[in-house]
């Protein structure tokens, strides 16, 4: 079968590969959309994510697809389920996992980071992280479960209130995302800092009360001219050093700023500890998705989200790797890899 097999910092091969056999508790999935994660990226620069990524390893870990075959052992899922898929597989036996924060799993399998996942026409995985869906949602929809399954842990640290005001910093996919469940969550008022005019606009429609261009407004301004004189929560969705001192110098008193983005190992930011002390911030950090998959795939399944209109491309697996080498075509949007 075809696969983009990673072996080391900017080398994403596809090559063909021996198809998985499915164990006793396996279920064989034939892949059908598989979406282009921030984290595969980092992976492709040669940057660590959540867990290092062995040489030989097929990345995609958001992807949904049609079940094939069953093992001896499973029950409850049949050979042409569609199903997407939770791809962090938590051992349940180590002191985390007892404590119930389980995304801290020692043992943990990142199917698509630590083991095989998505980009391939075929995926085995066990029972338990697969997830069925009906004909009410696409593939493609439902590949972007797992995204969605990120930013409601992320979003659920955030603390926010009916009649916040949150400021979302990023319109890529997961700012997007931040954007519509802030509106869920009860968001007054919504601003999003995105330099591309095309993804401002988007965020208009899906709910942002302002779009700022950080290039050429001040952002500080524009929120105080649009009545928010005190913002009580940013979400930082880009994972820079300048945004995410920027989401500090936005946040209001009694604030939360949330750091979603994932920063480079070894990126640092200046930190005025005063500043922090004299707003009384409160600075979180979101890692993995723990326990959130289910009430995810609900909410598109109810189209309470839109996991669609920020798809920019779908393509084959075989362009995936110019994709991934062209920092500035994969920040045009959302791509999704399709068999």
């Amino acid at each position: 079968m075809k696969a983009a097999v990673f072996y080391k910092k900017e080398d994403l091969r596809i090559e063909n590969i021996e198809m998985p056999k499915v164990n006793a508790d396996g279920v064989l999935i034939k892949v059908k959309a598989c979406g282009i994660c921030g984290t595969d990226m980092h992976i492709f620069d040669g940057d660590e994510g959540a867990a290092p990524t062995p040489a030989g390893t097929v990345l995609g870990h958001e992807f949904a697809g049609e079940v094939i075959e069953v093992g001896e052992n499973v029950k409850g899922i049949k050979k042409g389920d569609r199903v997407c898929v939770d791809p962090n597989k938590l051992c349940n036996n180590c002191d985390c996992c007892r404590e119930g924060i389980g995304h801290f799993c020692s043992d943990m399998i990142g199917i698509g980071t630590t083991v095989h996942g998505g980009f391939a026409e075929y995926c085995m995985v066990p029972q338990s992280q697969v997830y069925k869906f009906d004909e009410t949602i696409d593939y493609t929809e439902a590949a972007m479960t797992e995204p969605v399954a990120c930013c409601l842990h992320g979003i659920d640290m955030c603390d926010i209130e009916p009649g916040a005001n949150v400021v979302v910093i990023g319109g890529g996919m997961i700012g997007l995302l931040m954007l519509q469940l802030a509106k869920i969550k009860g968001a007054a008022k919504l601003a999003l800092i995105e330099p591309i005019e095309s993804k401002r606009q988007l965020a208009l429609k899906l709910g942002a009360d302002i779009a700022i261009d950080p290039i050429n407004e001040n952002a500080k301004e524009v929120l105080a001219k649009n009545g928010i004189t005190r913002v009580t929560t940013v979400i930082e969705c880009v994972g820079k050093p300048s945004t995410m001192t920027e989401a500090i110098a936005l946040a209001g008193n009694k604030s939360t700023v949330m750091m979603f983005g994932l920063a480079k190992p070894n990126d640092e930011i200046s930190i005025k500890p005063f500043e922090i002390f004299k707003k009384e911030i409160t600075l979180k950090a979101s890692f993995i998705n723990p326990y959130t998959q289910k009430r995810a795939l609900s909410l598109i399944n109810n189209k309470k989200v839109d996991v669609s209109s920020m798809v920019y491309k779908l393509i084959p697996v075989d362009e995936l790797p110019k994709v991934l080498a062209d920092k500035k075509e994969r920040a045009l949007g959302k791509y999704i890899v399709t068999f």
